[in-house]
């Protein structure tokens, strides 16, 4: 069996198929099952980094894929809850901005300089654990409709943004310190 055909590559493309799903289940109102299989793909993220490092079956496919399927997942839930009406769209250009931005800083780097590995950040991090703790609110919000969870999903949207504009400004600060320091070294 190919090294690369392995257990964490097996839950991340399992998370990558169930991101269709997640976002038809917004669109089609169907609030309890969105909430339920977006948890799944949450998992399969958890269970992914498990499996890479505790069976030591980290691979280069694996590196490239996983943050692939992350990205797919976290901006169709975003605009799938914008679309539906569940997220304010000013929320949604926000995150959507930020990740387009960041892939187009990416291409540029691999187009004009030999460096090609994008580490996250700490602030990359935790803007992710932001935005994924709001779409948690408000898929809960929508699939319980209680009142105390709507204000609850209405105080998470200004962490949410200012984590996900704080992370794209640090790396737009890193990015410009990795091309000087590679401008240096050639």
């Amino acid at each position: 069996m190919p090294r690369w055909l392995n257990p964490a590559n097996l839950f991340t493309a399992s998370r990558l198929l169930l991101t269709p799903f997640v976002i038809g289940a917004i669109l089609e109102g169907h609030h309890r099952l969105a909430l339920g299989l977006f948890f799944s793909a949450g998992v399969t993220d958890v269970l992914d980094g498990w499996a890479a490092r505790r069976l030591d079956r980290s691979t280069a496919v694996g590196a490239y894929l996983d943050p692939i399927a992350d990205k797919c997942l976290m901006s169709g839930v975003f605009l799938a809850l914008g679309l539906a009406g569940a997220a304010p769209a000013w929320v949604v250009a926000a995150v959507l901005g930020r990740d387009l931005f960041i892939l187009c800083g990416a291409g540029l780097f691999v187009a004009f300089t030999r460096i090609r590995k994008f580490p996250p950040s700490a602030w990359g991090k935790l803007s992710t654990f932001v935005q994924i703790v709001t779409v948690v609110c408000w898929l809960t919000r929508d699939a319980f409709p209680e009142p105390w969870l709507r204000a609850v999903g209405k105080a998470v949207l200004w962490p949410c943004v200012a984590a996900t504009v704080w992370s794209g400004l640090h790396y737009t600060w890193r990015a410009m310190r990795m091309a000087r320091q590679n401008r240096l070294a050639n």
